[in-house]
């Protein structure tokens, strides 16, 4: 089933909702060297593994059962919403499953009435998600046809119960009992979902939560989309990201580097070819096309395509149909495309390096992944992540990290952004014999300037960073090509934050080392 592409302005802003909320749980990179985070014995330090606290319920209903409703008819969901309140329990009410998916919860729902015919994700595909989360929800599926095999397929999945509309008020709500009877909640359970669709994605800076509300929107629909980034900057993992919203996420993901494979090799990777295609060919292959049919394929560094081979790429994506080489016979195939570069293909476009019919046809949906100095925010929360995970490889106990080793990595413009900062925690880790992250601060230094030599504090990068914003933009602030745009800020926030930093507003900024 094709997904509709979410374009509401509530589902937006439920998405929205989402993100504020799961930032709200998230230290920022301020709120990372408050008193708190600091081990109190070893002062200077700032924690790396989260205290355990105590499971407290931090929903609305304080431990009180909650049904929740997925429909999209606003009067059935007024409706229903009325019928469940009436005998005592709280409700909330979505119109898709996506917004459903995108509400931010401390737990999962004592049970949810689900319609099966929904825009977009459909509710059996919902409760197909949920089951891959190894999410237990008990759920009661409402639907407008009495379809036998659709009823079926959901009880063997796990559905409570099967209503056909109009059903009996009572039957429902007694329904509604035995799920919440049933609902045992397990610890794992209580993972938030929306963080769940996006994987090993961490940070919660303002311009990474842009690029996955694109990601919201785009994903449920067939569109190519093409991701522009930097090396290093998680263009997999946005486009798996797409592939965990999509209706192929069940369905084959291939990836292929354009750029590491010889481009008389390309061709047939890409293709396919038959025996004796051409010298070497001892057996017929299939390509990457064909071993995507039905799914997604990922063409990375897809700027790297030879100008001779890219007529028969834009007649795919166009027709969905090629031939193998050495072959006459045409095939066509279904296959939703992602592609990827740290290209301008604009610019070859220009220049006659790339064609530029290629390039509207991938330019449906660019989405634009920052590079790691513009989310700085973000650095403890991937330094906490990386440690964690390479000290859990390890088999290392690793609690701390020195203040000012934090504030020279924030410091540090990491060239190589997200995939060199991995690599250089794990190297730390290897070589940290004790609980205190040992970082090798020369090397950052040698490598690449630093913006100050005299912040010491993240504060003091924080501040440094927004200066060096303010300063190439001429002291500009608000506007497309302002300080708060570069930054990923709203304006108000970024003029709070200037307020807080004592840095005031006006049109000629110094730097730490200037002031110092």
């Amino acid at each position: 089933m094709r997904f509709k592409q979410l374009s509401s302005r509530k589902g937006t802003e439920e998405i929205d909702k989402a993100y504020r909320k799961f930032e709200q749980r998230i230290t920022n990179m301020a709120d990372s060297v408050r008193p708190s985070e600091f081990n109190e014995e070893r002062p200077g330090r700032i924690r790396l593994r989260e205290a355990k606290s105590s499971s407290q319920p931090q929903n609305g209903s304080k431990g009180k059962a909650v049904v929740y409703v997925v429909d999209d008819d606003a009067s059935v969901r007024e409706a229903l919403g009325s019928l469940i309140r009436s005998a005592g329990l709280e409700v909330e009410t979505f119109a898709s499953a996506q917004e459903f998916l995108a509400c931010s919860r401390a737990d999962v729902p004592s049970c949810l009435v689900l319609d099966v015919q929904l825009p977009g994700l459909s509710g059996l595909d919902l409760q197909h998600e949920l089951a891959k989360a190894d999410v237990q929800i008990p759920i009661i599926f409402l639907t407008g046809h009495g379809d036998i095999p659709t009823s079926v397929r959901a009880i063997k999945a796990g559905a409570l119960e099967f209503l056909t509309k109009p059903f009996n008020d009572e039957d429902l709500l007694n329904a509604i009992q035995q799920g919440i009877a049933r609902d045992h909640r397990a610890p794992k359970q209580r993972e938030d979902l929306a963080t769940h669709k996006f994987g090993a994605i961490v940070g919660t800076s303002t311009a990474l939560q842009n690029v996955l509300n694109q990601v919201e929107v785009v994903a449920p629909t067939e569109s190519t989309v093409l991701l522009l980034g930097e090396t290093g900057t998680g263009k997999e993992l946005i486009a798996r990201a797409i592939l965990n919203v999509s209706s192929r996420s069940n369905r084959p993901f291939v990836k292929l580097n354009c750029a590491a494979i010889p481009s008389g090799l390309l061709e047939s990777e890409l293709f396919g070819h038959e025996k004796g295609a051409f010298t070497g060919a001892v057996a017929q292959k299939v390509g990457r096309f064909e071993l995507a049919h039905g799914g997604t394929l990922f063409l990375d560094e897809v700027g790297d395509i030879p100008l001779e081979l890219q007529p028969k790429l834009l007649r795919v994506l166009q027709e969905q149909e090629f031939e193998r080489l050495g072959s006459t016979r045409t095939i066509r195939v279904d296959v939703r495309l992602i592609a990827a570069t740290n290209r301008d293909l604009a610019q070859m476009a220009a220049e006659k390096q790339f064609r530029e019919d290629l390039y509207f046809r991938l330019n449906v949906f660019p989405i634009r992944i920052p590079p790691l100095r513009e989310r700085v925010g973000d650095i403890p929360l991937l330094v906490r992540y990386d440690v964690d995970k390479y000290a859990q490889r390890m088999n290392k106990r690793i609690e701390t990290i020195t203040e000012a080793a934090m504030a020279a990595l924030c410091r540090y413009t990491w060239p190589g952004n997200v995939r060199e900062l991995q690599n250089f925690i794990e190297r730390a880790v290897i070589l940290t014999p004790d609980s205190d992250l040992k970082i090798q601060i020369r090397e950052l230094q040698d490598s690449i300037p630093i913006a100050s030599t005299t912040a010491n504090t993240l504060e003091d990068v924080e501040r440094e960073h927004i200066l060096q914003t303010l300063r190439e933009t001429d002291g500009v602030i608000g506007g497309r090509h302002g300080a708060a745009a570069r930054l990923g800020l709203k304006r108000t926030t970024l003029l709070s934050k200037m307020e807080r930093l004592g840095i005031s507003h006006h049109r000629k900024y110094t730097s730490l080392v200037q002031k110092h």
